[in-house]
């Protein structure tokens, strides 16, 4: 049986590192407490944030996968969707915020998550201009929670 991979006491999952079928955790209760202050923080700004995809389990991921392929087709999907067991969303510490298309490229959202997500210990995780090593086209609504050190360090020296 597969087993969780942690790096520096991060949860890794990637398109070569996956999670078991069996991995339902839910959305983690740190991440959200975390979202919510992020969320009260924003809104002082005059930003709305609100999740509009949080734990997805295995099967559910594969259901949206399957759906994506049959419509896109496999090289496409894989630009934007993982594969059942490497979505990040099952780990229960990835959220999608506000809107999960490219419309929320340049909104106030984006540019405020943009300048502080990384305070309330999160990253967006397919930055622009890194889909060669993420494998993942630009997804700025996609956040995932590593924690306020972590999210700190790679913000601060642009990993």
């Amino acid at each position: 049986m597969e087993k969780p991979t942690y790096i520096n006491g991060i949860l890794i999952v990637n398109k070569d590192i996956g999670l078991p079928k069996t991995y339902n955790p839910g959305l983690s209760k740190k991440m959200l407490m975390a979202y919510y202050l992020m969320k009260m923080c924003a809104l002082k700004d005059g930003v709305k944030l609100k999740i509009i995809s949080g734990f997805r389990s295995y099967d559910y991921q594969e259901k949206i996968y399957n759906i994506y392929v049959k419509e896109f087709g496999e090289e496409k999907t894989n630009t934007f969707s993982a594969k059942p067991g490497h979505s990040e969303h099952q780990t229960g510490l990835a959220i999608d915020i506000c809107e999960d298309s490219d419309k929320f490229i340049g909104t106030k959202e984006d540019i405020w998550l943009q300048k502080n997500a990384y305070k309330f210990g999160f990253i967006i995780r397919y930055p622009k201009g890194e889909e060669e090593i993420t494998g993942y086209k630009y997804e700025p609504w996609h956040l995932r929670y590593v924690g306020r050190k972590h999210a700190k360090n790679i913000y601060c020296n642009d990993i």
